[in-house]
Formats: C-alpha cells, sequence, structure tokens
C-alpha cells in the first residue's frame, strides 16, 4: 500500500487523485465512482460497480 497522499478540496470543491493512487485502486481517469459521507469525517469513494453489487446483496453501502 503506498504512503497516504495529501490533496487539497479546491474552492470549487473539486478534489484532484494522484494517478498512482487510482491505479492502485483499480481506477483510471475516467472511472464511475460512488462518494458518500459516513458521517465521521470520512468519504468514501467506490467503484460505482461494485458499489451498485453492494447494494444489491446487502441493502447498504459499506
Amino acid at each position: 500500500m503506498r504512503e497516504p497522499a495529501e490533496v487539497t478540496i479546491g474552492e470549487d470543491g473539486t478534489v484532484s487523485l494522484p494517478l498512482g493512487l487510482l491505479a492502485e485502486a483499480g481506477l483510471s481517469p475516467g472511472s464511475r465512482i460512488l462518494a458518500y459521507s459516513r458521517g465521521d469525517g470520512c468519504i468514501v469513494l467506490r467503484r460505482e460497480q461494485d458499489a451498485m453489487d453492494e447494494l444489491l446483496d446487502t441493502g447498504e453501502l459499506g
């Protein structure tokens, strides 16, 4: 696992993720992801298909 990458939230709310981090997660520019907050200061990013599969299997995102 790579070292954590520090990123900054822009004035417009956008965040750019390093390509190495995307590659390690099996993502690439243009990949569709879902983002949601757990409400504890943590924002989760999931591949859209993985999140939908989990939602259909368990009824909740984890």
